[in-house]
């Protein structure tokens, strides 16, 4: 049994399609709350990253 990594990379939303959105306006839009959701993602895998310096791939590095 594997034991399962304390601080695991943050994984990004799932862009919904537009077929998703309902078009009528609602206050909080699928898009919209997408747009937070990959927003917050992009912080928390910064965050990550400067925790993680190894992880991080380099310009060349493939």
């Amino acid at each position: 049994m594997s034991i399962p990594d304390p601080d695991p990379r943050p994984q990004p939303p799932i862009e919904p399609a537009l077929e998703d959105c309902c078009g009528s306006g609602c206050p909080n839009c699928i898009f919209d709350v997408y747009q937070m959701l990959l927003a917050n993602y992009k912080e928390a895998l910064a965050a990550w990253e400067v925790r993680h310096p190894e992880a991080v791939e380099k310009p060349g590095q493939e």
